[in-house]
C-alpha cells in the first residue's frame, strides 16, 4: 500500500504522513484477515470507549514526552507546560496559545489543523482518495431535502491525524444552532481505510450544526467520529454569536474529521486547496488560515 502524501501549504513541499498505529490500520483495512475483528470489535462504540478510558489512565502521562519527540510537536505552542498534563488524553485535546494560530482576514478559515480536500461543487465530487469514489451528500447530512439545498455549494473535508491539535473552530462568524447527532459505527477515517470505502464518512457517528451567517447564508458544520475517538465534545453555546476562529469543540483520543458545507455561491475556495484536491492530494494547513473568500 502506497504512503500517504500531502502538500504542506506552510513549507511549500510534498510530505509523507507519519501514521500513528499504521500496522493496526493496514491489518484491519488492507488485510483480508482483518475483516472479522474490524466488524466484530473495532468499528463498535464499546471498543473506542474502552480505548478512550485507557488514555485517561494516569499511567499514560508517561507517553506524552515520547510522543512529542517522535512526532516533532512544538511545546512552545501549548497553552500549558508539556509536563502538566495528568493523562495522555488530557494532552491529546490540549489547548494552544492564541498567538500560535492567528486568524486570517479571509472570508472563511480552516476549522482545524489537518489535511484538507476542497470541492467547489458538492454534487460533482468524485475521485476522492482513489478514482471512482463519490460523495453521497444525502446520506452524509441524513436529510435528502437539506442535501438538495447544498448540492451546488462548496464542501471542505478536513482530516485530523492523532498527531494534530484536536480542537475544532468556527470557520466564520455567525450564530450557531443546536448540534444534531447522527448515530453510527466508528470506522477509521484514515486514507488507509477511505481508499477502500469512502462511505465510512457517512456511515460513522457524526454531528451537524447550522451556523447562521450575515453574508453566506447557513453554513453546515459537521464532525465525524472514528475508531478510538472517545467523544465529540462541543464547547460552544447554541444561540450565542461566535467570532471567526472561535473554538467550537474538541475530539478526545483518536484521528477524525470535520466537514464544512456552504450554500451555492457563498464562497470561492482558496486556489491551492482546489488545485491539490483536483489531483486527489490533500493540502495541509493550520486552523485559522485562509480557506476561501
Amino acid at each position: 500500500m502506497s504512503a500517504i502524501r500531502y502538500f504542506n501549504r506552510h513549507t511549500g513541499q510534498m510530505e509523507t504522513e507519519q501514521v500513528y498505529g499504521e500496522a493496526f490500520l493496514k491489518f484491519s483495512y488492507a488485510n483480508p484477515l482483518g475483516a472479522l475483528p474490524l466488524h466484530l470489535m473495532v468499528k463498535r462504540a464499546g471498543f473506542s470507549r474502552w480505548y478512550g478510558k485507557r488514555m485517561d489512565d494516569p499511567a499514560t502521562k508517561a507517553k506524552v514526552a515520547p510522543f512529542i519527540a517522535e512526532y516533532g510537536l512544538d511545546p512552545s505552542e501549548f497553552a500549558d507546560p508539556s509536563d502538566s498534563y495528568a493523562t495522555f488524553n488530557e494532552f491529546f485535546y490540549r489547548k494552544l496559545k492564541p498567538e500560535a494560530r492567528p486568524v486570517a482576514e479571509s472570508k472563511v478559515v480552516f476549522p482545524a489543523d489537518g489535511r484538507h480536500l476542497g470541492f467547489q461543487t458538492a454534487s460533482q465530487i468524485e475521485g476522492v482518495f482513489v478514482k471512482g469514489q463519490r460523495f453521497d451528500l444525502g446520506k452524509l447530512v441524513g436529510d435528502d431535502s437539506l442535501a438538495a439545498r447544498y448540492a451546488d455549494g462548496s464542501l471542505v473535508l478536513s482530516r485530523l491525524c492523532p498527531v494534530d491539535y484536536h480542537r475544532f473552530h468556527f470557520p466564520a462568524a455567525g450564530t450557531p444552532g443546536e448540534t444534531r447527532m447522527i448515530n453510527g459505527p466508528l470506522f477509521s477515517v484514515s486514507p488507509i481505510a477511505l481508499r477502500r470505502r469512502l462511505a465510512y464518512l457517512w456511515e460513522n457517528k457524526r454531528t451537524i450544526t447550522k451556523l447562521e451567517t450575515a453574508d453566506m447564508g447557513t453554513v453546515l458544520l459537521m464532525e465525524i467520529g472514528a475508531t478510538c475517538v472517545g467523544s465529540i465534545l462541543q464547547t460552544f453555546t447554541p444561540g450565542k454569536p461566535v467570532t471567526k476562529g472561535e473554538e467550537k469543540g474538541y475530539f478526545a483520543f483518536g484521528g477524525s474529521s470535520t466537514i464544512t458545507i456552504f450554500e451555492p455561491g457563498a464562497v470561492k475556495l482558496a486556489p491551492d486547496l482546489v488545485e491539490w484536491s483536483a489531483k486527489q492530494t490533500e493540502l495541509y494547513a493550520k486552523v485559522g488560515t485562509a480557506m476561501g473568500g
